[in-house]
């Protein structure tokens, strides 16, 4: 490991500001904290002086974005939409079928289906085929 005595430069002080940022967006810092830290790796001229900045703060993994990413997706049905609306489409055809007695609203179902994936490669929805990409 280098000396905590060795000068750093305006790059390690921009990267520690940015991993700064990270901590302060996960709540890992409160605002006085980050402003703070933040004035100490701004000026920063040993590695000493960054290190000691994230002594109580974890490392900065791969999976915090698939964290950030699973918060996302626990926020409600948002993500299917598509599907929502195409199981609604029959439904509401049936009732427009009824009230207006005509059967051409049945042809709902395949134009709301071509208006919502006209032009989509299912694969991309997937999750574990954006993993492998």
């Amino acid at each position: 490991m280098d000396s905590p005595e060795i000068r750093v430069g305006d790059n390690e002080r921009a990267e520690a500001l940015n991993l700064l940022g990270e901590h302060f967006s996960h709540g890992r810092l409160n605002l006085s904290e980050f402003e703070e830290r933040s004035a100490q790796a701004s000026s920063a001229t040993t590695r000493g002086e960054l290190e000691i900045l994230f002594t109580d703060l974890p490392a900065v993994t791969a999976n915090v974005p698939e964290t950030v990413q699973e918060k996302d997706n626990a926020s409600g049905t948002l993500d299917h939409w598509r599907e929502i609306v195409m199981g609604l489409t029959p439904l509401l055809a049936l009732v427009l079928f009824f009230v207006f007695d005509t059967w051409l609203w049945f042809l709902l179902v395949p134009a709301v289906s071509i208006v919502l994936y006209a032009g989509r490669d299912n694969d991309d929805d997937k999750p574990e085929k954006k993993k492998k990409n």
